[in-house]
This record gives C-alpha cells, structure tokens and sequence, in this order.
C-alpha cells in the first residue's frame, strides 16, 4: 500500500488531525515531492509518529506581512532527514515547516509581485534585482542559494554575499546597491531548529501594506506544480557581492556616533560574544577601528548552527551571556556586550560598585542611549536647545513609557508603533519621501537623500519633514541612521562604546548615568510574561486567550481597576502623525495608579506575550532604592494575577 493509500485508510480514530489529514494528502497528490521527502513521510507513518505529523501539516506556513519563520528541523526528526551527521541532512518535510517547498514558493510569488510593481510603476525595462542575506543556521546557506537560483532561472539577477552577513546589512545593501527586494535567511534568536525568510523592499525596510498583502497574494498563487520545476539549483548566473561593500556599511555604522573621538580617548574595556553569529563580522573591526579595548569570547566566536555553549542564542536570556559575564569579571571589564546570531539585537551587562556584571534590559538600553543622543544632539547644534516639533523619538508600544517621558523632556515627538521594527522603518521611508517632495516643491532640485550628509540631512528633515532621532524596541533593538532601516545591533554595539566612554571621562558608570535618568524622570519597572503553547493545540489555546480579551475585556486585576481598554484590531487608532493605525488582535490596558499591560501573540514564537509597566515618582537620591523595590513588587504581583486569568481564559 502506497503512502497516500495508508493516509486515506485512517480510520476516523486515528490521532491524525482532520487538516494534517487534508494537507498531507494535497502534498502527496501534488506529486512535487522528491523521493528522500516520501520515503521521510513514510518513515514516519511507521513510526505512528502522529504528533509529530500534526505538528507538521495542521496548517500551512503562511507568508506573514515580514516573511515567514518556522521549524526546519522536526521533533522527530526521520533518519532520511537526519542523515549521518551532525547536522541534520534536510530540512523537515512538512506545510507548516520552513523547506525547500514553502521557500520556493515564497521565493517565485515575491519575484512575480517585483516584477509586476516594476510594470505597474513604468519600470518594465527594470530586470528584478534581489539580493539576499542569510545567518548561520541550518540550512541558511542552501535556502540563500535555492531562493538566488530560482530567481535567476525566472529572469532576475540575485546577488549574494559570499557567506553570513549581519540583517542590518542587508537592509543596508538593498538600499546601497538600488535592488529592488532583499531576503535575509534568519530566525533572528530563536532556538537552533528554526529559520526564516524575511522580506525587504527597495527601501529596505521589511514589507508593509500595501506591498504586504500583494506579496501574499502572489505567494497563495503559486502551484507546486511550478514549486517542482526549480527544486534543483543551478547557480550558474549568481552574482557574488564584492567584498568592499563591508567597509561601506561598517563606515555608515559610524554614522549613528554623535562623537566618535571620545570612544578613541576614553574606551572602555569590553568584552565581546556574537553568541556563534553574525555579530563579529562587522562589530569587532568596528570596535577595533575605533580604538576600543575589546576581547571576544573565543568559544562563541565560532559560527555554529547547533549554538553549541548554550540552550536558546538570545541576549534577552542571562544563559546566553554567561561565558562572557564570566570573561568581563576576570578580566576586570567595563562591559560585556552580545549580539544575537542575525546581529540585529544586542544586550549588555555592567559592571556595578561591587564588582559584579549586572544584566540591563532592553527597555534600559534603549532609554539610556536615546537619552544621551538626545542631549549630545543638542550640545552639537544638531538639534535645537528646545527640542523640535519636527524632530521624532520612535518606539513601540509595549517599549518603556519612559522613553516617552525623554522625548518630551527634550521637546520632541514621540510616536507609538505597533510590534515590529518594520513599523519604524515605515516612518522612515515617509519621512524621507516627505522631504524629497517638499525640497523639490520648494527649490526645484531632486534631493539625492542617500548621498546628503547625516548632518545636513537632519537639518533638511527638520525643515521640510519629521528627523528620526532614535527608536527601538523593549526586545533589545535599537537604530538611530536612517541609512539602515531595521534594527541593527552593530551600531548598537559602538553607540554603547561611545555612551561609555562619555561616562569614563565625566567619572561616572552606567548604573550612575541609569540611576540618573530615573531621578530625572521618575523610576520606570517593566517585566514580560510569556505562555508557551506549541504545536497545533498551542495555536487553538493562543487564540482563545486573544478572542476572550476582544468578547470579555478584564475589568480588574487585584486592586487595580481597567481605566482605559484599547482593542487596536478596530483599526480605530492614530498616532502622532496623524495616520491611521493598521489594525491587529493587539490590547492595551491602562490601569489605577499609572500602572498599564498590553498582550499579544508572538509572532515569531510559539506564545502568548504579556508586558507590564510600572512607574512611580522618586524625589530624592536616598528613596531610589525603596521605590525601586516598590514597583518590582507591584509589577511582578499585577504580571502573575494577569497570567493566571490568561490561562484560565486559554481552558487550563
């Protein structure tokens, strides 16, 4: 009996979900599937390994309005797939996994929607160019390579680097070089048997409407029939990026420093783990261009799949850091900084009085570095003493509100964005085309925005559009030059080197200055709660959680009443510009007492996410350290009496 016989042969009993089912049948008839993936498929039907097959075909994967992220490697991985190595031989077969399939068929729907934008925009004589990045995980280099030879064989040019490169250069690139599309193959910090394929346009910013849903659109049409013809790669007409584009984006980089010869008198003694990733490629010869002391964390500096020294490569999670915290304390270091396996995030421990490395978290980071660009903007004439109406901090709304405090402080804007740095780079390529029109109404002369410099550049944005000063995400993302368009942890790296070494030659560390902004502002506490829910019956629970909150808003949590409840999948919201917010399954609570959460679904993991924030007043040195304690407590209570409603709200 053949496989798809066995399939329609289960009986109604069978574990084996109603849609895995009907999906894994569509595969089979599809008739696209090589021999290693069915031999793979009828390993496991064998093995009656059926969590395992509704794990892998309960949905398909879709392409979100960023790309897509997903397992590449199963649970139970089958042996064909597994191979006799160490590293897994082929990516996981499955509707709901990141293969060869699904990457194929995001691949030809984003070249059919290029080619067809470049038609529609009287473009046709363009040839689509598409470059694509990738990072160090299983199967990245074969997905780059898979995605270059079918837009090849299509018709396009694709250009390639001739190994891992950072995310933030690859916005970058896309940009530099004029294409017309990026991808980078990434699952950014997630565990070791995950990967994705993210989107840029010519902007260089990841995908947002309208281009979003047309890229979708293209994606739902593809056939497997056609996914069949381009299994095999032919990378006879790949072009191979040069190697002198790494100085280019590492000399942009330098662009987000407001005084880069403090870091050369004043550098602080750093050390420095890529976590097996990306980050030192262009971090290290950044740092040693700039004169700072730095040593790596040799075990870590090799680039690893598998992450092989620690369990998840995430600078959120102390685990990650610990070999370099341990590096810091013995070699009497200032500061250890890690960046995650695609280079876009960065965090950072501290040493304190004591001696010991204190881990700061992404909403501090970000506060810390927008304060002191901020108030070094100004010292430099960059921006006015009295800040700008047309001068704009970004972040997004389940960042700190204490950034919000700064950026009124300093006289600037603030806008709220929804989760996703792709949001901010949205801003950014308004701002831009806001200035280049205006500029051209008012002198008539096209403004060459790219080739104006930075310092100019704000100027021009402040007259004529919004200058983007800073932004960032809780999630340890953070940018400040416009010339990249996602977050970009590299930068973030020597922005922090400058920030220290301003801090060596006033006599001050980073608790002090930390310590500093909370007396200046008022002490804000932040704490994230996370629900795992895997696999198809995570997924169903997930949902739920969110359709309760939308049908049954809480009313209250302990002592502490819902004063203000925002459902933003109204698309009833607008920001500080005026513009509409795209609707999302999305909540904002605002709570007595100044405290406030918000919830929502991961969307590169599979959970539920809860943020809480709690701020209150400090008038003097002395009560710091109680109103510190204070507020922990109360945003720690408040988070576990919200988790445990949501997991009642899910049916546990």
């Amino acid at each position: 009996m053949n496989l798809e016989c066995k399939i329609e042969a289960l009986s109604t009993e069978q574990p084996l979900l109603g849609s895995s089912r009907r999906i894994m049948l569509s595969w089979l008839r599809g008739d696209f599937l090589p021999n290693w993936a069915l031999r793979s498929l009828e390993e496991l039907v064998e093995l009656e390994a059926w969590e395992e097959l509704n794990d892998r075909f309960y949905q398909n994967l879709t392409f979100g309005t960023g790309g897509m992220r997903g397992r590449t490697v199963g649970k139970v991985p089958s042996s064909v797939e597994q191979g006799t190595g160490i590293e897994p031989l082929y990516p996981a077969v499955g509707s709901s996994y990141l293969n060869d399939f699904n990457l194929l068929k995001a691949t030809i729907g984003l070249f059919h929607y290029v080619e067809g934008f470049l038609q529609e925009s009287g473009r046709g004589h363009e040839v689509p160019m598409l470059v694509i990045g990738h990072d160090v995980r299983y199967f990245s280099r074969h997905f780059c390579e898979l995605s270059a030879s079918v837009w090849g064989r299509l018709g396009g040019v694709a250009q390639i680097f001739d190994g891992p490169r950072s995310t933030p250069q690859v916005s970058f690139t896309v940009r530099h070089i004029a294409a017309h599309a990026g991808i980078v193959i990434t699952a950014s910090h997630n565990p070791p048997h995950d990967n994705g394929f993210k989107v840029y346009f010519e902007d260089g910013a990841q995908i947002v409407p309208p281009h979003a849903e047309g890229i979708i659109a293209q994606v739902e049409a593809v056939d497997w029939a056609v996914v069949a013809q381009y299994l095999e790669k032919d990378l006879s007409h790949i072009r191979v990026l040069p190697a002198g584009l790494d100085l280019i984006y590492q000399d942009s980089v330098k662009e987000s420093l407001v005084n880069a010869e403090l870091i050369h008198q004043y550098s602080p003694k750093v050390v420095f783990t890529s976590i097996h990733g990306t980050g030192r490629i262009a971090s290290i010869p950044l740092l040693k261009d700039l004169g700072v002391e730095v040593s790596e964390v040799e075990a870590q500096a090799v680039m690893d799949g598998g992450f092989s020294t620690v369990k998840s490569p995430n600078p959120e999670n102390a685990e990650a850091l610990q070999m370099g915290i341990d590096q810091a304390k013995a070699t009497n270091s200032d500061v250890l900084i890690g960046t995650d396996p695609d280079a876009d995030r960065m965090g950072v421990a501290v040493r304190d009085t004591n001696g010991e490395m204190v881990l700061l978290t992404g909403n501090m980071i970000g506060s810390m570095l927008a304060e002191y660009r901020l108030t070094h903007l100004k010292d430099k004439g960059v921006l006015p003493l009295e800040g700008s109406p047309n001068a704009a901090l970004i972040k997004t709304f389940v960042t700190t509100p204490l950034q919000e405090s700064i950026a009124k402080a300093h006289g600037l804007k603030l806008i709220n964005t929804l989760t996703g740095f792709k949001w901010i780079g949205e801003k950014l390529r308004h701002y831009e085309e806001t200035l280049c029109a205006n500029y051209l109404e008012a002198t008539g002369v096209a403004l060459d925005y790219d080739a104006t410099p930075p310092e100019a550049r704000a100027k021009l944005l402040q007259k004529y559009s919004t200058y983007y000063v800073f932004g960032g995400e809780e999630s340890y993302g953070y940018l400040a030059s416009d010339r990249v368009r996602d977050k970009d942890a590299n930068a973030a790296v020597v922005m922090f080197c400058e920030l220290g070494a301003w801090l060596r030659s006033s006599g001050q560390s980073y608790l002090d200055y930390l310590d500093a902004i909370y007396l200046k502002y008022g002490f804000y506490y932040e704490k994230l709660g996370n629900i795992y829910y895997e696999g198809a019956a995570g997924t169903e629970r997930i949902q739920a959680i969110l359709k309760s909150y939308q049908e049954q808003p809480p009313k209250s949590f302990s002592d502490r009443a819902v004063t203000i409840f925002k459902d933003f999948s109204t698309g009833e919201h607008f920001d500080s510009d005026g513009k509409r917010i795209p609707p999302e399954r999305f909540f904002f609570l605002e709570l007595e007492g100044g405290y406030s959460f918000a919830v929502r679904a991961s969307g590169t993991e599979p959970k539920i996410k809860f943020y809480v924030f709690g701020c209150e007043a400090v008038t003097c040195k002395s009560e710091l350290a109680t109103v510190k304690d204070k507020t922990a407590i109360s945003v720690e209570v408040l988070l576990d009496v919200i988790l445990a409603d949501a997991r009642n709200r899910a049916g546990e």
